[in-house]
């Protein structure tokens, strides 16, 4: 835990939250600046600013806990869609240095809109950085 960190204060009771889901290596809260009504952040029990540094325990149970809690929070708020955001490093969008997931219920009206917009592809060079990326998984 890191005594400088707003999500650690969170877990550890020094910071009140709307807890939704606790067990010994995750933590889920609503959100305080929510986008959509029932907002909710997922955490590890661990200080760790990115999901490439979380330690396997806890990457195994944050997998296991984000269906669960996602249902959990579509069936409480009666959204039948959602997005699970989670963003690495200032340039991707992170403001708070602690790894974070949010579960965002979403409504065709809530105006969040989809703002990414894609690109195409070049066959070549995709064949090329799909063997970098591969080469690099097994150093």
């Amino acid at each position: 835990m890191s005594e400088n960190c707003i999500f650690c204060k969170i877990i550890s009771g020094d910071i009140p939250s709307f807890k939704v889901f606790e067990n010994d290596k995750v933590f889920a809260f609503l959100d305080i600046n929510p986008l959509s009504k029932g907002h909710t952040v997922v955490i590890p029990k661990t200080h760790c600013e990115r999901l490439e540094d979380l330690p396997e325990e806890y990457s195994s149970a944050i997998g296991s806990a984000l269906p669960k809690i996602a249902k959990a929070v579509i069936t409480g708020t009666g959204a039948l869609d959602w997005n699970l955001l989670q963003n690495n490093g200032k340039s991707a969008g992170q403001e708070v240095p602690h790894l974070h997931f949010h579960i965002i219920p979403r409504e065709k009206s809530d105006g969040l809109g989809y703002r990414w917009k894609p690109t195409k592809l070049d066959m070549e060079k995709g064949k090329t950085l799909c063997e970098e990326i591969k080469q690099s998984l097994e150093n």
